[in-house]
């Protein structure tokens, strides 16, 4: 039998050790027998998105979850490739509040460049590693059922409500479903949605296993300028006192706070993770020591996997 290319397998180092490289693989079991069959909802967005290499090691990594019996979905933005877009066409963005107006020309180009290029793109990178990714997006079937956000930022949507028949339906063919957020109200209105908010409310109405967001930082700091003031473990009544104590500020106060809503809402464990590092999906779901934040119930604590 002619064995496996191992250059192309995540877990494996063919120029480490190969003690080394064994011990990976027997550090990795028990977490790969503890998550078969779970549900993780990955929201892939940041530097991850725009560097091919990283791009390359993300879908490697989602395409072997799958494999040895997770059951992963990416959900998505994209909010550099539209303004991207946006500025060729010589329209230039407005943010409040980080949130991008929307008026009518912007929304288009917001569906055209998420479903018709980065769902495309994504869908065809795990699809090169292995034949496996579905296309999805927002509105189909009504999937993520939307409304406005604040009249002031046009049609940017706040999700009021996921029907996931269609992921589960996907799910149970053995597929990956990749989500575009473009969402649709009944009337059939179509607003783009932040992706952080969107893989939040699917990962609550799946009742993941885990959420798992790739950010452009290592997870959360105990100073936010140094690295090595990683916090690994937080429980929500921590997450809250760090939220009061200014601990946790800026941008990662809403991050913090729909991770929070998230285990609230039975979600298993919820995983900040730096989109940066090659491969960490895989090094935080299948080592013992990980590589990001992981927040949990208060009854967990440190005891979660």
């Amino acid at each position: 039998m002619t064995a496996p290319n191992a250059s192309q397998d995540p877990l494996v180092d063919p120029h480490r050790e190969p003690a080394v490289a064994v011990d990976v693989l027997l550090q990795a079991l028990p977490y790969i027998e503890a998550f078969r069959g779970a549900i993780v909802v990955v929201k892939f967005g940041g530097n991850a998105m725009a560097d091919p290499e990283l791009f390359g090691h993300f879908a490697k990594d989602i395409v072997m979850m799958h494999r040895v019996g997770m059951r992963p979905v990416v959900v998505h933005g994209g909010g550099p490739q539209i303004g991207d877009w946006l500025a060729r066409l010589g329209k230039t963005s407005e943010f409040i509040d980080g949130r991008r107006v929307t008026d009518a020309e912007t929304l288009e180009v917001a569906q055209m460049v998420l479903i018709g290029k980065v769902n495309a793109d994504i869908v065809t990178a795990l699809n090169t590693v292995g034949p496996v990714a579905v296309g999805l997006s927002g509105t189909d079937a009504l999937l993520l059922e939307a409304g406005v956000h604040a009249p002031e930022l046009g049609y940017v949507g706040v999700v009021e409500q996921v029907h996931p028949e269609l992921i589960t339906r996907t799910l149970a063919m053995d597929f990956i479903p990749v989500i575009a957020t473009i969402g649709a109200d009944a009337a059939g209105q179509t607003y783009n949605i932040n992706a952080d908010d969107a893989a939040t409310e699917i990962a609550m109405a799946l009742g993941a296993h885990k959420l798992m967001f790739l950010t452009d930082v290592p997870g959360l700091l105990a100073e936010l300028d140094d690295a090595d003031s990683l916090i690994t473990s937080v429980t929500l009544a921590e997450a809250r006192d760090h939220i009061r104590s200014g601990v946790i500020s800026g941008g990662m106060v809403p991050k913090m706070t729909a991770c929070i809503r998230a285990i609230e809402a039975g979600v298993g464990s919820v995983h900040l993770v730096d989109g940066r590092l090659p491969h960490v999906l895989l090094l935080e779901l299948l080592t013992t020591a990980g590589v990001g934040t992981m927040v949990v119930a208060d009854d967990e604590g440190a005891e979660a996997t």
